[in-house]
């Protein structure tokens, strides 16, 4: 009885230990796929529909708060604000694929560096060469909950992009980039 009990706790203890180094082995493998160039690889580790559809919603809300209630209110603005959001939702179907996410791991702007590879520029806007930097570099990361974990680094303007991980079962994906649309 007492070999079970020790046998059930280490493997509650591993399994709790699989589950806290998960997020971890996510952001590595989407490293490595992103490095690698692997498109299918940094697929499984990204849940691009969910992705997508919260992307799409920040870029909206973000034009519609900037446009303004007077927009909103007119006839006018409404047709601007509905041409606005279907061509908001088809650069956010256009660039939320491997290349566009290896990019913003890096910092870079995206819609700079949208050329269907993963290929990285070989210099700045100044001329100067780009130096590698692998994907995620210097994030911080934080568990929000024992579900939802989140990476955040610098754009190349010094803004937060917040990359979050969260949990289905056992397995962690990307899920959501908050974006610094203000």
């Amino acid at each position: 009885m007492k070999k079970t009990a020790a046998l059930l706790l280490a493997f509650l203890v591993l399994l709790g230990a699989y589950v806290a180094a998960g997020p971890y082995l996510t952001i590595r493998a989407i490293r490595a796929a992103v490095q690698a160039q692997d498109s299918s690889a940094l697929a499984e580790q990204v849940d691009f529909p969910t992705l997508r559809s919260s992307l799409k919603a920040q870029l909206v809300d973000a034009m519609v708060r900037k446009a303004g209630p007077d927009a909103q209110s007119s006839l006018l603005g409404a047709f601007a604000l509905r041409i606005g959001t279907g061509v908001a939702n088809t650069a956010v179907d256009a660039m939320v694929n491997p290349a566009g996410l290896a990019a913003l791991m890096e910092g870079r702007r995206v819609w700079r560096d949208a050329r269907g590879s993963f290929a990285r520029p070989e210099t700045d806007t100044d001329g100067m060469p780009v130096a590698e930097a692998p994907p995620l570099h210097d994030a911080e990361y934080h568990y929000e909950s024992l579900s939802r974990f989140t990476a955040t680094i610098q754009d190349d303007e010094g803004r937060p992009v917040m990359f979050v991980l969260q949990r289905d079962g056992l397995q962690w994906r990307l899920a959501d980039i908050r974006l610094p649309l203000d």
